[in-house]
C-alpha cells in the first residue's frame, strides 16, 4: 500500500529531494509531476512537485529504492537509489521528454573495468526478432560522461544493446525488453583490456 508523503522525518529515517524539468521545448519546470518512491513490486510513498518542480519523499526506512517519475501517460524509473537514516538523498535535477507518453527511451552509460565512464565508446541497438535474428537499428557513441540515448516504438519487442570500445576488443551486449512508453536504463561494464576511460 501506498503512504503518503510526510516532510519530516526522525534518525531512524531518510528521504529523498529532487527536481523536475521538461525537455527542450517544454514550459521549464515541471508542475504536478506524480514521484514515488518504490520497493520491489510495493509504492511505498508518494508526492507530486511543486511550482518549481521540486519533490520530496519523507520518513523512508534505510534501503535501495526505485524513484519513479509519473508526468502522464509514461514513466521515468531511476533504481538503486539508497536512502540512508537520518540523511537526505539529493537526485540530480531530472529532465523528462515532452513526448514521454507516445514513444520509449533506452537509455545507459558505458563503464570502464573500474567503474569509470568510457567516451567515445560506439553502442549499436539491434531489435531481436522472433526467428532469433537481430535486425540493426542504428548506432551512438558515447559522450564524455559515457552516455547513450536510443528512441524506440513503445510497442512491446526485445531489443539488444552492444558497446564497441573503439580501441577493439571484445564487445558486450546486454537485453532490454519494451513494453510501453518507459525509460529503460542500461549500464554496461567493459572488459579490463578494452576499457579506454574518464576519470
Amino acid at each position: 500500500m501506498c503512504a503518503s508523503l510526510a516532510t519530516g522525518q526522525n534518525r531512524a529515517t531518510g528521504s529523498i529531494k529532487g527536481k523536475v524539468r521538461v525537455e527542450s521545448g517544454g514550459a521549464g519546470t515541471k508542475e504536478g509531476v506524480k514521484v514515488v518512491a518504490r520497493q520491489g513490486d510495493d509504492d511505498v510513498a508518494e508526492t507530486t512537485t511543486n511550482r518549481k518542480g521540486e519533490f520530496v519523499l519523507g520518513n523512508l526506512k534505510p534501503g535501495v529504492y526505485a524513484v519513479v517519475f509519473r508526468p502522464g501517460q509514461g514513466s521515468v524509473i531511476i533504481d538503486n537509489v539508497e536512502v540512508q537514516a537520518g540523511k537526505t538523498r539529493s537526485l540530480r535535477e531530472r529532465t523528462l521528454p515532452v513526448d514521454i507518453g507516445s514513444i520509449a527511451f533506452v537509455r545507459g552509460s558505458v563503464f570502464s573495468a573500474a567503474g569509470l565512464s568510457v567516451a567515445g565508446a560506439r553502442v549499436e541497438l539491434s531489435r531481436l526478432e522472433a526467428d532469433g535474428r537481430a535486425r540493426s537499428i542504428g548506432g551512438y557513441v558515447t559522450n564524455n560522461l559515457g552516455e547513450f540515448a536510443f528512441r524506440v516504438p513503445p510497442t512491446v519487442a526485445k531489443y539488444r544493446v552492444t558497446v564497441r570500445n573503439s580501441g577493439g576488443g571484445t564487445p558486450v551486449s546486454k537485453d532490454v525488453e519494451v513494453d510501453g512508453a518507459y525509460v529503460y536504463r542500461v549500464a554496461l561494464s567493459l572488459p579490463a583490456a578494452s576499457s579506454r576511460a574518464t576519470p
